[in-house]
C-alpha cells in the first residue's frame, strides 16, 4: 500500500504553435482545465497504471477549483486523507504546450504549501512512501523521518528541483530525478556519471526523456531505453513514470520490471493530452509491454553512452 503525499493542482492549458519566449505574445488555438499536480498525478498513475493501493495527503481550498481534483483522484480509487485550507485558493498551474509536444509550467502553490508535518496520517499499513517537492520541504523531511522510523520505503522525486539537505537525502530509499534536477541535486556541471557519483542514495533513477532511463541500485547499473511512440503532449509523463515505477515495486517487481513498466506508462501518456487525463490503465501498460520487442544492443550501448556510466 502507498502514500503519495504531494501536490494537488488545477492545471489551465493553453497549446499554441510554441512557448513564448520573454515578452512574445503567442496565439494559442486551443485551452482546457484538467487536474494535475505532480502529487495527484503521481497517486493516480500509481493506482490506475500501477494497480496499486493508494492513498494520497494533500491540502486543498475552500473553491471550484478543488471539486475537478477530487473528482479525478476518487475515479483512480486513490484513498484521500484532504486537509481543507479556508485562507489559500486550491493550487493551480499555467501550462503552454507546442505543437511540437514541449510544455512550459509555471505553478501557484496556494494551498499545497499550507500542509504541515502534523497531517500525516498514520503509517501503519503502508509499504512505500512517494513524495516530491511542490510542499514545503519541512514536511518532506518530517514525513520522511516518521517513515523511516517504521521501516516504510521513502521515495523521493526531487522535483521541482532545488538543494536537498544532506539530512533529508539520509533517509531516502530511492532519489528519482531527470537530467536537469539530478544537477541541481548533486550539486555539480558534468555527465550523469559525474553527478550520480556525488548522490549517497541506495537507489538513484535518473530520467532521460525520449532517451530512456538509468538506475544505480546500489553499485549495480540497469538501462531502459524509451519505447517509440509520437508524442502530442509530455505533461505528466515524468509524474506517470514515477507512480507507476513505485507501484511496481510495492508489489514486489524487480527493478528492471518497474522501469520497464513505468517508461511505458510514460510512452503511453505522452500520446494523449493532459497531465491525469493522459494517464493509461494497468491493462493498457501490460498490453503496450507486451508488443514491444527487446531492446536491441545498438539502443543499449547509445543510451549507456550518453549517460556515461560504463565507469561508475
Amino acid at each position: 500500500m502507498i502514500l503519495v503525499a504531494g501536490s494537488a493542482n488545477l492545471d489551465f492549458v493553453v497549446r499554441a504553435p510554441h512557448i513564448p519566449a520573454p515578452g512574445e505574445t503567442v496565439l494559442g488555438h486551443d485551452f482546457q482545465t484538467v487536474p494535475g499536480g505532480k502529487g495527484a498525478n503521481q497517486a493516480v498513475a500509481c493506482a490506475r497504471a500501477g494497480g496499486a493501493d493508494t492513498h494520497m495527503l494533500l491540502a486543498l481550498g475552500h473553491d471550484a477549483y478543488a471539486v475537478p481534483l477530487e473528482s479525478s483522484l476518487k475515479a483512480a480509487g486513490v484513498h484521500l486523507h484532504a486537509r481543507r485550507v479556508i485562507d489559500r485558493a486550491t493550487g493551480t498551474a499555467f501550462i503552454c504546450v507546442s505543437d511540437d509536444a514541449e510544455n512550459a509550467i509555471t505553478v501557484a502553490p496556494g494551498a499545497n504549501y499550507a500542509l504541515s508535518p502534523a497531517d500525516l496520517p498514520p503509517l501503519n499499513g503502508f509499504t512505500h512512501l512517494l513524495m516530491q517537492l511542490e510542499i514545503p520541504l519541512a514536511c518532506v523531511l518530517a514525513y520522511a523521518k516518521a517513515a523511516r522510523a517504521q521501516g516504510i520505503t521513502v521515495v523521493l522525486n526531487a522535483a521541482p528541483a532545488c538543494a536537498l539537505p544532506a539530512e533529508l537525502l539520509a533517509l531516502l530509499d530511492v532519489l528519482i530525478v531527470n537530467e536537469g534536477e539530478l544537477a541541481v541535486v548533486a550539486d555539480a556541471a558534468g555527465s550523469i556519471a559525474q553527478c550520480l557519483a556525488r548522490i549517497a542514495v541506495p537507489c538513484v533513477v535518473v530520467t532521460l526523456g525520449h532517451h530512456g532511463c538509468c538506475v544505480r541500485s546500489e553499485g549495480s547499473l540497469s538501462y531502459q531505453p524509451a519505447f517509440d511512440v509520437t508524442p502530442i503532449d509530455t505533461t505528466g509523463a515524468g509524474d506517470t513514470f514515477c507512480g507507476v515505477l513505485v507501484a511496481a515495486l510495492s508489489q514486489g517487481q524487480p527493478l528492471q520490471t518497474a522501469m520497464q513498466r513505468g517508461s511505458a506508462a510514460a510512452a503511453l501518456a505522452c500520446t494523449r493530452l493532459g497531465a491525469q487525463t493522459s494517464i493509461p490503465n494497468q491493462a493498457e501498460v501490460l498490453s503496450f509491454l507486451s508488443a514491444q520487442p527487446p531492446a536491441t544492443d545498438a539502443r543499449l550501448t547509445e543510451l549507456k553512452q550518453f549517460c556515461g556510466l560504463e565507469s561508475i
